[in-house]
């Protein structure tokens, strides 16, 4: 009888990840899009606690500020169509947090910067992918509306990467 009520309760436990997968054709841009601006918001407090430098560490707050508001909208779309959305980054985001929270300094800039240039890039191509070619119409257009941001983000940090001498292409 236990083995049953395991059994039964772990795919009630599965059930709404693979419902909400067959139910909405984007859902893997959710996910992403809620994972990826929670870590947004992580790593923007780490770049205003660690960084050295004023650009950073404002670059950091305005990653907090625009991110959690992204988030916040995600979040209210999500809720309207039952979507669970994460809750933490991805374990990959979790661990690029880690490796950056063990760097200070100019080090830690450059790691930060480099990667925000990176993620912005990815990001950019994710949300336009989404925006032109998604199916859940709320998601497509959260994309297009979060994309001048995401473009704004891009060209502040590359500005900030020309300024510290780091070459994030």
């Amino acid at each position: 009888m236990k083995k049953l009520c395991w059994a039964v309760m772990s795919m009630s436990l599965a059930l709404p990840v693979s419902v909400f997968a067959a139910d909405n054709p984007d859902a893997s841009f959710y996910k992403k899009a809620a994972e990826g601006g929670l870590a947004e918001v992580e790593l923007g407090k780490l770049a205003q606690d660690k960084s050295p430098t004023q650009s950073v560490k404002e670059f950091g707050s305005m990653m907090i500020k625009d991110h959690s508001a992204a988030n916040e909208k995600l979040k209210a779309i999500a809720e309207a169509k039952s979507i669970k959305l994460p809750t933490s980054p991805s374990v990959g985001q979790m661990a690029t947090k880690t490796k950056l929270g063990v760097l200070s300094g100019k080090t830690f800039d450059k790691s930060y910067i480099k990667g925000m240039v990176a993620d912005h890039k990815e990001d950019i191509k994710e949300f336009q992918k989404e925006a032109s070619t998604g199916q859940d119409a709320d998601a497509k257009a959260y994309a297009a509306a979060t994309l001048p941001t995401l473009k704004a983000h891009l060209k502040t940090i590359e500005a900030i990467a020309a300024a510290q001498g780091v070459d994030a292409s």
